[in-house]
């Protein structure tokens, strides 16, 4: 049985996402992905935005729905990026694309720069810092893009890009969320974070 997401606000609202059940597959809580995009408001419109570890694809979707004029999922698991797929033509959503790959080599790959990722990792599985050294080392952060991580409640976020800064945080039952924000090279370079 198939399980579903509701499309908070924009273009698809009400509008139901469906996914398979798959390990470590986690959607983000409606109550999480309204503050989210309350936080982002003022940056959706015609943003670029990379969905690492999509899975059930609500965050991107909900991007686009709100007027992202790209985003990008990445995942692995074959059954999920299939249901990626069906959501998008059934939204007819042409600015999303399904890349079906590991995030490790899809980040080692040729980068382009993104305004806004989401990065939300199978729990236990320690696949946040490392993910978060390849968005900062690699070149897919424009200039003062916004990152939101979302991860186990209490889990100490080392191996954090020096530039980074946070600009929210809560905590929801057993996970933790946050919005962080890089900040320009030439603003790193000067202040000695790089």
């Amino acid at each position: 049985m198939s399980n579903q997401v509701r499309i908070i606000a924009g273009e698809w609202r009400s509008r139901q996402i469906v996914f398979e059940d798959a390990p470590g597959l986690r959607p983000t809580p409606s109550r999480v992905r309204e503050t989210l995009f309350n936080w982002l408001q003022a940056d959706i419109l015609n943003s670029r935005c990379l969905d690492l570890y999509a899975g059930s694809g609500a965050l991107g979707v909900e991007a686009a729905s709100r007027g992202a004029k790209q985003v990008v999922q990445v995942e692995i698991n074959p059954a999920s990026c299939q249901k990626l797929r069906e959501n998008i033509a059934k939204l007819a959503a042409t600015q999303i694309k399904v890349a079906q790959q590991d995030v490790g080599q899809f980040l080692n790959g040729p980068a382009q720069p993104f305004d806004l990722v989401f990065l939300d990792p199978p729990f236990g599985l320690d696949l946040l810092g490392q993910a978060c050294q390849l968005l900062d080392a690699k070149g897919w952060l424009a200039d003062y893009a916004k990152i939101y991580l979302e991860c186990e409640r209490g889990l100490p976020l080392i191996n954090l890009p020096t530039d980074w800064q946070v600009l929210k945080a809560k905590t929801a039952g057993e996970v933790s969320y946050m919005l962080l924000q890089k900040q320009s090279d030439t603003f790193a370079t000067a202040n000695g974070l790089k």
